[in-house]
């Protein structure tokens, strides 16, 4: 089954040689059975992190950047597989999906004919998901758990980012759903389960002092069911930071 993560969003980041002491975290959250529920508090959560920055190799000196599916081309959506890193070297945003996934996918666009909703997957889901930003899905294949790991973008130079969020739909139990994040030591440094909710549900959160670094990567986990949305609000996440500076 898919629990599908409808968007992901990411502060910006910077390398391990730069990370800073911990501070205590806001957290955004919302849940409801439309976008439209949850879009203020995915809005709050984007005023948080900075202005978004462009989908470029490198770092700047603020901002976040954001994931969107519907920035992955119809050859790499469904029936076809996303590569891991397409958010890092194809379109640079500085993350990597990781975990005991057997691989990932976006879902098909009607308008070439390719499956939506991962109704290849199962038919019934058509019914049962939701978008953020329409038209694509995210998921991971034979596992409910997804690794995001955090780069400077358009680089292999491991980086930690001062936020984390991301959109799911169709979470349909309490405690079922969460997102777990990790230090720099591999420590975790907590988790927080996704409100449940017929429609959509939004967590979100970010570092409450502008520079204190965190999160290596984060775990999402996506209970009896498979599958992300969009990544970040809507579709997007901030991503991480070079030496010393923001993304």
């Amino acid at each position: 089954m898919c629990k599908n993560l409808v968007g992901m969003l990411f502060g910006a980041a910077v390398s391990l040689s730069s990370a800073h002491a911990i501070a205590a975290e806001d957290v955004f959250s919302a849940a409801g059975a439309s976008a439209a529920a949850i879009q203020g508090q995915v809005d709050a959560f984007r005023t948080s992190l900075g202005t978004l920055n462009a989908n470029v190799a490198g770092s700047f000196a603020s901002g976040r950047r954001e994931i969107n599916w519907d920035g992955v081309p119809d050859a790499l959506s469904a029936p076809n597989n996303m590569p891991a890193n397409f958010f890092n070297v194809n379109s640079p945003r500085g993350a990597v999906f990781s975990g005991p996934a057997s691989g990932f996918k976006v879902s098909g666009n009607a308008a070439v004919g390719a499956p939506t909703e991962f109704s290849e997957i199962n038919a019934t889901y058509r019914s049962l998901f939701t978008t953020f930003s329409a038209p694509r899905l995210f998921t991971a294949l034979g596992s409910p758990f997804v690794d995001v790991l955090f780069f400077v973008p358009g680089s292999t130079t491991p980086a930690v980012t001062t936020g984390f969020g991301a959109v799911f739909t169709d979470v349909d139990l309490a405690n079922d759903t969460s997102i777990q994040f990790f230090g720099v030591n591999n420590n975790s440094l907590g988790v927080f389960a996704v409100p449940n909710t017929a429609g959509n549900a939004t967590w979100r959160t970010s570092s409450n002092a502008s520079n204190v670094w965190r999160d290596l990567r984060s775990r999402s986990s996506f209970g009896t069911k498979p599958g992300f949305t969009r990544a970040a609000a809507s579709a997007r996440l901030p991503s991480s930071a070079n030496t010393g500076s923001r993304m």
